[in-house]
C-alpha cells in the first residue's frame, strides 16, 4: 500500500489561540486563562490525548472485528503528567512534553483475558498515534517570512 500524506493548515488568532484546519474541518486549539488563553478550545497537550483516544479507539474495533471480538461498549480514559517549566522558559532539564501517559481502556465484551491481551497488543503495534508518542518522529521545521 503506497503512503498517504495528512496535512493541516492553521493561523494564528491571538498568542494563545489557532484555528486548525484538517480536511474540511475546523479545530481552535487554545490554553486556559492561567496560560494566557480565552478556554475556546482544548490545548494541544490535550489535543495529543485526544488524538490517541481517537486512534486507539478505531484500531481498537478494527482489530476486534478481525479478531472476531463482539465490543458492546468501549470507553477510553487517558492521563498525562507534564512539567511546564520549559514550557513558559525556565531553566530545566526536564522535556516539554510528556513524561508519561497512562490510558485505561474499558470495553464491555465477553472475551476471556487471554483474548483481550493478544488484542490489546495488536493495538498497541498499529496505532500510528501510540507508535509517534512512543518513537522518535523526524520533524522538520522551517520559517518563512514575509516582509
Amino acid at each position: 500500500m503506497p503512503d498517504m500524506k495528512f496535512k493541516i493548515s492553521a493561523v494564528s488568532d491571538n498568542p494563545a489561540r489557532v484555528t486548525v484546519n484538517a480536511r474540511n474541518f475546523t479545530m481552535i486549539v487554545d490554553e486556559p486563562p492561567q496560560l494566557g488563553g480565552t478556554d475556546q478550545g482544548a490545548n494541544p497537550v490535550e489535543y495529543v490525548l485526544a488524538a490517541l483516544a481517537g486512534c486507539l479507539n478505531v484500531v481498537g474495533h478494527l482489530v476486534a472485528k478481525e479478531m472476531g471480538i463482539e465490543i458492546r461498549n468501549l470507553s477510553i480514559e487517558i492521563s498525562g503528567v507534564l512539567d511546564p517549566a520549559k514550557f513558559i522558559g525556565k531553566p530545566t532539564e526536564e522535556r516539554a512534553g510528556y513524561k508519561k501517559i497512562d490510558v485505561v481502556m474499558k470495553v464491555d465484551t465477553d472475551a476471556d483475558e487471554d483474548t483481550l491481551k493478544k488484542w490489546l497488543e495488536t493495538i498497541e503495534q498499529r496505532c500510528p498515534v501510540s507508535d509517534n508518542l512512543q518513537n522518535p518522529t523526524p520533524v522538520n521545521i522551517t520559517v518563512e517570512a514575509s516582509r
